[in-house]
């Protein structure tokens, strides 16, 4: 009963940075990738709004490893980066830093297409 309490009131603590996007951001421009230690790219696993209009994402953990890291979203017009051994070692360096918002490779912000329903 004790530790079920203690692991309840240490997830209550941790929840408020596990949300992959700001609520009011409609459409989002962050969302949550999985980096491994390589600079390898593991897809999270998000919860996500019942509705296929919403493109929002509530909640986003990384349960296949990697560490969690914020990534913009592609603005319309951009495309990701090709995955390649330089967005790796770009990628390697953004988990240092705990995020790839303004980052860029080549000249070109690194960021992932936005969800589509």
């Amino acid at each position: 009963m004790r530790l079920s309490t203690i692991a309840l009131i240490i997830a209550g603590l941790t929840g408020a940075t596990v949300l992959a996007q700001p609520i009011a951001e409609t459409p989002p421009t962050k969302t949550i990738q999985c980096i491994e230690v390589g600079g390898q790219s593991v897809p999270p696993v998000c919860q996500v709004p019942g509705s296929r209009l919403d493109p929002r994402e509530i909640l986003c953990t990384c349960p296949n490893g990697g560490q969690r890291v914020e990534v913009s979203v592609c603005a319309n017009g951009q495309t990701p980066p090709p995955e390649s051994r330089a967005l790796n070692a770009a990628r390697r360096t953004g988990i240092r830093e705990g995020s790839l918002v303004g980052d860029t490779l080549n000249g070109k912000p690194i960021c992932v297409a936005p969800r589509r329903g």
